[in-house]
């Protein structure tokens, strides 16, 4: 009999990419657009790994669908243009993700995406830091309800042939941690991230990584 596919979703804000402060920039300039206050950037990266118009809806609360989609447009808009300023050198690679992948994946691990980004965000990031061929699954909000609905992580279990017993979600958020639980697999946090431990741990986190090199070990204990 085969060995079981074991599959490692990772998020990517905040987990493998450190992008808050364009993701920062294009909030306050979504929000200066429509004559508003932009949020506290620590309300900002509060909200990383939630879909846009659900990630506005979170720090708006009082405002309706339609406001919400209009400034989650233009987010988009800056976005891009911070993009096409060649500002992706300030969207780094945490210190010691690359390894990390090389090593699960000569362990044996299959490696996938889960993300609140687009699919067009998500290939221009992966591409940037030459990663993108190490993912064999890349799950998007395009094609998915909101974290911590686990519809992204079945989709990429069923895609690589994975059952949820031999799946580990790694995350920097509490959205991650309830989203692995939710589809049965393992959940992983990560302390570099957005979310503190104590909220991972609240949202069920099995174990927190404080660094990346301890990830593959993390990932092999029961």
């Amino acid at each position: 009999m085969p060995a079981p596919i074991r599959l490692a979703l990772f998020d990517c804000d905040g987990t493998l990419v450190d992008s808050q402060a364009n993701i920062c920039r294009a909030m306050e300039h979504a929000f200066d657009r429509h004559g508003l206050a932009p949020p506290p950037r620590a309300a900002i990266r509060r909200i990383v790994g939630l879909s846009l118009v659900e990630a506005v809806a979170a720090l708006t609360p009082e405002a309706d669908d339609a406001f919400h989609r209009r400034v989650a447009a233009d987010y988009k808009q800056a976005f891009h243009a911070l993009r096409s300023e060649n500002r992706l050198d300030e969207e780094p690679l945490f210190d010691g993700v690359a390894a990390v992948l090389d090593t699960l994946r000569a362990g044996g691990w299959t490696l996938g995406v889960a993300t609140g980004k687009s699919d067009r965000g998500l290939a221009h990031i992966l591409a940037h830091h030459g990663i993108a061929g190490r993912f064999a699954t890349l799950q998007t909000a395009d094609r998915h309800p909101s974290k911590p609905d686990p519809a992204m992580a079945f989709a990429a279990m069923a895609e690589v042939g994975a059952r949820p017993e031999h799946c580990v979600m790694i995350g920097d958020t509490s959205f991650d941690m309830a989203m692995g639980k939710a589809a049965g697999a393992r959940a992983v946090g990560v302390a570099w991230g957005y979310h503190g431990v104590a909220e991972l741990i609240d949202a069920g986190a099995d174990v927190v990584a404080t660094e990346a090199h301890a990830l593959p070990h993390l990932l092999e204990a029961p």
